[in-house]
């Protein structure tokens, strides 16, 4: 997918950087950047006005790629920009990026998976989870 601006993403969310995220070398631990990750995708999952989640079902993540472009620095914050890639039956897949002022400084493709939480099998998406999905969408030639 091509690198975007904050701008593109239909999805925009940010979290505060602490201290704590910080490693020996004095930047954010790579390892934190799966966290801004999940911020953003909490974003559209529980979204206010849509939520997606029918109810007894819960959505796991199948496969996450992150490729880690720059180094974040703490102190500042960290914007996180989400689209829509892709809906399946139960799967969705999810576009990220990660910013520091206006600087991307990771990408990642996830896909999530809607499950039943009384059998951790895939399960297929609501009509309105998919409506909801498709506001979100984002095109990779953007």
């Amino acid at each position: 997918m091509q690198e975007k601006t904050l701008a593109d993403f239909p999805l925009q969310a940010y979290d505060k950087l602490r201290y704590a995220d910080t490693d020996r070398q004095g930047h954010v631990n790579n390892a934190t950047f799966a966290t801004f990750l999940e911020t953003g995708r909490v974003e559209f999952i529980y979204h206010r006005e849509a939520p997606l989640l029918a109810e007894g079902h819960s959505f796991v993540i199948a496969s996450m790629h992150i490729n880690f472009i720059r180094e974040i620095h703490w102190p500042g914050r960290v914007e996180i920009g989400t689209g829509i890639t892709k809906i399946g039956n139960s799967s969705v897949g999810v576009y990220q990026q990660l910013f520091q002022g206006d600087i991307c400084v990771a990408s990642a493709e996830t896909v999530i998976v809607q499950v039943s939480d009384q059998t951790a099998r895939p399960a297929p998406l609501t009509e309105a989870a998919r409506a909801s999905l498709q506001r979100w969408f984002i095109s990779p030639e953007d």
